[in-house]
């Protein structure tokens, strides 16, 4: 399992089987660390990949250490496969914090290229289809998938749902920052205002999508993303996959992973 991420500036681009991934993250006023917390990560087969955003309350230097407990406990739990254990888990380790966190976590299966996902509590994901040239939310998909945030009710319990992408779909998650900038009126963004900004930005160039997306939110006005920590992922359905071969090993894989461990 290669497993990357955390709380700190960065502008990265990865690919694994099935898919292109950016991320983009900046804490606020540029502070070695911040709230917001990205993780990726990829089965030894590339069959599997797992995406990870989230937000712990408040902003800045002042949660950076909490996010870096939020990062470590995502390492800890990456193996489970379930996105609503995985999420129940992660709930349940971060009790005591006095802070609470949103997060929106995915798994994605190349062969069938699924995307499973639970949110909690976080502003819901955007998916460009290319079949139908559009950008809906994840809310508009499916009613299922959405909890509350991490570390507000004890024993919480997580659904999941699933969607499937194909060739060309993108994913566009984001933390907070750009679902509470304003438009020219001063109205907050908030679903529908970011889905206006992506259509004015346009789908033809997905490596600078999140840069061109950030500077027209920023040119609406200089208050947008000015005060809280600013963190995007976007994924892009690439149609690629992974061998034969590992595609038949990865079962065994797994088993003999289960019988080390007992």
């Amino acid at each position: 399992m290669e497993v990357w991420g955390g709380n700190r500036a960065t502008w990265s681009q990865f690919t694994v089987p099935g898919l292109d991934v950016w991320v983009y993250s900046r804490p606020l006023k540029d502070s070695a660390g911040g709230g917001d917390v990205y993780y990726l990560s990829s089965c030894a087969s590339g069959r599997i990949t797992r995406m990870l955003l989230a937000d712990v309350s408040g902003h800045g230097a002042e949660v950076s250490p909490v996010a870096v407990g939020l990062r470590d406990m995502m390492r800890r739990n990456v193996n489970i496969i379930s996105q609503s254990k995985m999420a129940a888990a992660l709930n349940d380790q971060f009790g005591g914090t006095e802070r609470f966190a949103t997060a929106l976590m995915s798994t994605f299966f190349s062969p069938t290229r699924s995307l499973s996902f639970a949110s909690a509590g976080h502003p819901p994901a955007l998916v460009y289809r290319q079949k139908q040239q559009r950008w809906v939310s994840f809310e508009d998909e499916t009613s299922d998938g959405r909890n509350m945030p991490i570390g507000v009710v004890e024993d919480a319990t997580f659904t999941s749902a699933k969607l499937k992408l194909d060739l060309g779909d993108l994913v566009f998650s984001y933390t907070d920052a750009l679902f509470e900038a304003r438009d020219s009126a001063g109205d907050i963004l908030k679903t529908e205002g970011l889905i206006s900004v992506l259509n004015d930005v346009g789908v033809d160039q997905p490596a600078t999508l999140i840069s061109d997306t950030l500077e027209r939110i920023r040119a609406i006005s200089d208050q947008n993303l000015a005060t809280d920590d600013v963190s995007v992922m976007l994924a892009r359905a690439n149609g690629t996959g992974v061998s034969l071969k590992d595609n038949l090993l990865a079962p065994l894989r797994l088993l003999a992973g289960k019988i080390r461990r007992k």
